[in-house]
Parts: C-alpha cells; sequence; structure tokens
C-alpha cells in the first residue's frame, strides 16, 4: 500500500482522536458551571446545527471532488473557480439557513418547549448568535473540503484540532468571567467557530495559491450541483437509518430500552474512528487517480481495513462486557453488553462498505451509491420492526449488522473491481469476529477475557500476514524500521 496514504491515514486518525479527547475532557466543567438544564439547552443546540449541515447540499464533498481532479491535471484556474462558486453557494444557503433556524427557534422555545420564563428569556437573547453559526459552519465546510482535496490533511487536522481547543475553552472562559448565560457562551461559541473558519479559510487559500477572490460561476455551480445533490441524498438517507434503531425501540420498547440499546453503541461507534481517518484520506486520492489505480488502491486499501481494524474489533468485542459492568453498573451492562458485541460487528462491516461507497462516488457515479441508500431504507425499516417486535434489543441489533453487511455486498458488487479475492477475506474476518461473540459470551472475568482476546488476535493477525502479500510486506517493512540492524 502506498506509503503517501498510510501517513495519511495516521494524521487523519490522530486529528480525530485529539478533538474527541479535548471534548470529553471539557464537558464535566461545562455542566459544573452552566448547571444540567442549561448544558442540555446549549447540547440540543449545537445538534440542530448539525442536522442544518443538509444545507451543506453536498458542495464540500463536491468542492473535494472537483478540486482533486483539477489538482491532479495542473489546472489550478479550474481549482480556483471551483473553490469560489462554491464558498459563494455555501454562504448563500448558510444565511437562508440562520434565517430558518433564527424564527423556527423562537417558535419553538415559545411553544414546545418546557423551561423556567428565566432561561426561555436566555434562548431568545442567544437566537442571533445561533442564526449566525450557520453561514459560518456552511463556509467552513467548503474550506475543510479544499484542503482536504489537495491531500493536505496535515494541514487540515491541525486546523481542526487548533479549532476545537478554541471552541471548547473559549465559551467556558466566557461563562466562567462574563456569568454562565446561553448568550454568553453561544456568543463566545460563535466566535469560536468564526475564528476557526478563519483559520481555515486562509489555509485553503494558502493551499490552493489563490490569490484573487472570484464571483460564483453559473457552469461550475451545475456540476457542483449535480455532484453534491446525490452527495446530500446519500448523507439525508444514512442520517434517517441512523436514527430508525432508536426511534423504533422507543416507541415498540419505550424509552429505558432505548438506554440499554444507546449506552453501548454511542460506545463501540468510537471505533469508527479507524475506517473514517481511511476513508478521509482516500476519497481525494480515488478521485484524482485512473480508473485502474484507483481499484488497485481500493483492494489494498480494504486488505489493510481488515487486517488493522479486524484486531480492534476483537480487543473490543472482549473487554466490551466487563468495562461496561465497571462503567454503568451490573444491571446496564447484562442488558447492553451482548447488543453492543453485535453493534461490533455493525461498525466493522460499515467501514468496509464505506470503503466502496466513496470508489463508487469518486469514480462511477454519486447517483449510484444514493440510490442504494434510498432502495434499502424501506427493507431496513421493516427488518427492524420485524426484529425489535420479536427478539427485542436483540433483534434491533441483528437488523443494523444487517443492513451493515447489505451495503457491503451490493456497494462492493457495485464499484465493479474484483471483488472475490476482496469478499474472501472479509469473511476470514468475519468469522473471527462471529467466534470471538460467542466466546465473549461466556467469560465472566476480565482476565479471562485479556487472555482470550490475546489469542484470538494472535491468531488472526497470523492469518493476515500469511494470506495477504501486501500486510506481510508492511509488516516487515516495520519490523526493518524498529531494528535498522537487519536492513543493513
Amino acid at each position: 500500500m502506498d506509503k503517501g496514504i498510510l501517513k495519511n491515514v495516521a494524521i487523519n486518525f490522530f486529528g480525530l482522536v485529539l478533538p474527541t479527547f479535548v471534548s470529553l475532557v471539557t464537558v464535566p466543567s461545562y455542566i459544573r458551571l452552566l448547571g444540567v438544564e442549561r448544558y442540555g439547552v446549549i447540547a440540543l443546540v449545537w445538534t440542530l446545527i448539525g442536522y442544518f449541515s443538509i444545507l451543506d447540499l453536498g458542495m464540500s464533498m463536491a468542492a473535494q471532488n472537483h478540486i482533486s481532479k483539477a489538482l491532479a491535471s495542473n489546472d489550478a484556474d479550474e481549482s480556483a473557480r471551483v473553490f469560489w462558486s462554491a464558498t459563494w453557494l455555501n454562504l448563500v444557503t448558510g444565511i437562508i439557513g440562520g434565517l430558518i433556524i433564527y424564527f423556527g427557534a423562537f417558535l419553538y422555545t415559545a411553544y414546545f418547549t418546557k423551561v423556567s420564563p428565566e432561561l426561555q428569556h436566555e434562548v431568545y437573547m442567544a437566537l442571533p448568535w445561533l442564526a449566525i453559526a450557520i453561514p459560518i459552519a456552511n463556509v467552513s465546510w467548503v474550506f475543510a473540503g479544499a484542503i482536504n482535496g489537495a491531500e493536505r490533511f496535515g494541514v487540515y487536522n491541525t486546523n481542526q484540532t487548533i479549532g476545537t481547543f478554541i471552541f471548547q475553552l473559549l465559551p467556558l472562559g466566557a461563562a466562567w468571567l462574563l456569568g454562565p448565560s446561553l448568550q454568553n457562551v453561544l456568543a463566545a461559541a460563535v466566535v469560536a467557530r468564526l475564528l476557526a473558519a478563519a483559520l481555515l479559510g486562509r489555509s485553503a487559500l494558502k493551499v490552493l495559491n489563490l490569490r484573487r477572490m472570484l464571483p460564483p460561476q453559473l457552469g461550475v455551480a451545475k456540476g457542483l450541483f449535480n455532484f453534491g445533490g446525490w452527495m446530500l441524498i446519500a448523507s439525508i438517507t444514512t442520517m434517517v437509518a441512523d436514527s430508525l434503531d432508536k426511534v423504533f425501540l422507543g416507541t415498540g420498547l419505550g424509552a429505558r430500552f432505548v438506554t440499554f440499546y444507546t449506552v453501548p453503541q454511542n460506545l463501540v461507534t468510537r471505533l469508527n474512528i479507524v475506517p473514517t481517518a481511511l476513508v478521509r484520506t482516500l476519497f481525494p486520492r480515488l478521485s484524482a487517480v485512473g480508473r485502474d489505480h484507483a481499484d488497485l488502491i481500493t483492494q489494498q486499501s480494504l486488505e489493510f481495513l481488515n487486517g488493522a481494524f479486524t484486531p480492534v474489533a476483537l480487543v473490543a468485542m472482549f473487554v466490551l462486557g466487563p468495562f461496561l459492568h465497571l462503567w454503568v453498573g451490573n444491571e446496564i451492562a447484562t442488558i447492553a453488553a451482548p447488543v453492543g458485541r453485535i453493534l461490533i460487528v455493525s461498525v466493522w462491516l460499515v467501514g468496509q462498505a464505506n470503503v466502496s461507497r466513496i470508489m463508487i462516488q469518486s469514480q462511477v457515479n454519486p447517483a449510484v451509491a444514493a440510490r442504494v441508500g434510498v432502495f434499502e431504507l424501506p427493507l431496513f425499516a421493516a427488518a427492524l420492526w420485524f426484529g425489535i417486535h420479536y427478539y427485542g434489543l436483540t433483534g434491533a441489533a441483528v437488523a443494523v449488522a444487517g443492513r451493515a453487511l447489505f451495503d457491503y455486498g451490493v456497494l462492493l458488487w457495485l464499484s465493479s473491481i474484483r471483488a472475490r479475492p476482496i469478499a474472501l477475506d472479509m469473511l476470514a474476518h468475519l468469522a473471527f469476529l462471529l467466534l470471538s461473540l460467542w466466546l465473549a459470551s461466556f467469560l465472566p472475568s476480565l482476565s479471562l477475557a485479556i487472555a482470550a482476546g490475546a489469542v484470538v488476535v494472535a491468531a488472526n493477525v497470523a492469518w493476515s500476514i500469511t494470506m495477504t502479500p501486501a500486510l506481510r510486506d508492511l509488516a516487515r517493512s516495520l519490523l526493518l524500521r524498529l531494528n535498522p540492524r537487519k536492513s543493513a
């Protein structure tokens, strides 16, 4: 596998880990300063802004795709036209979204929320800042897409980490110095977002060597919309599908069972950092290269993901149960652990399916991948209803894993690469996961889980090195680096 890709995967991995760590560390301080109710409102506000990411209309991914192609063909003028057209379009849609969220949040707070009059007044005072945050976020996504399109992941992740520090610490400082009101916290958060956007924008201009501002161009905008529209549809169907399991559980079994399900789900979903780092690295590269080279990169990437991600998933499979018992207590852990182990399989499958998905989006047609999501959505809803109705939490988890397996198989087939060796490699690693799922359910203590996990992980790594020449070569090069005398 290309050393440049491996280097960028490592950069993206640490770029995803550091902001997550910062967020986890600062949450207790926010709760102490703001109180549970105010912090809950803040959390809802940023969740709402996250949902308004649909106003991006797929422009950031479209810009990344088009800029990758332009830079690969040394067309600096085209990359400039794409950058400025996407930036102006996202600024306009962001302003429209800001106005919608301002009036919508005003009506929602006035008539549908159950908060104290004092807190309601604070929300009203903070709404202008909330509206301003939408266009800032919208434009930031284009800046990020441009930097990633140029494969300057070190620049992007440095900005992302600095931006996360500012975003987490500036509102905290405002709450401490000026008072823990929503207006102060949201105003500081928007200022932090603005500073982070300015840093990203400056880096994007420098990376693309842009020295003058251009107006939006209709032809470029049409091409961006053609690509971005299908990316938007794919994002919406994924967003809906990812929330259906919790909605069906809440309506079918009650809120108590949603807790038993979401506790392990939120935990194991963090494993996504590994495949996300790979996917973020691959998208601009696959957009820029020819089809034959893209096929080779995709095959090697799936082999690498099996070899690198499966041991991580196996460790999680064995330690999940004991960790949940220590973390949330026996009542929740006893019910949640078996569900969490099944969800680990689904996270593992989703990571691989996403590699095939970006192959289709960058090399075939983004419409193909989007149509798969639209087609499977009613099937997934039916499977969820059946699974929850007859098998409860386990049925929901199996339905989610089944959807991931369906995605993997269909997207691999539609990518039109040599699927047979890839599928056989996947099935071998899947067998290790299913064996571990069965074994972990019989291990009562952490020491036994660690011992069994070590044996299975060692066997899996040995299998990967034996059966996959690319991974064997990678392991040999790593050993030579650790022991330079052998290479002398």
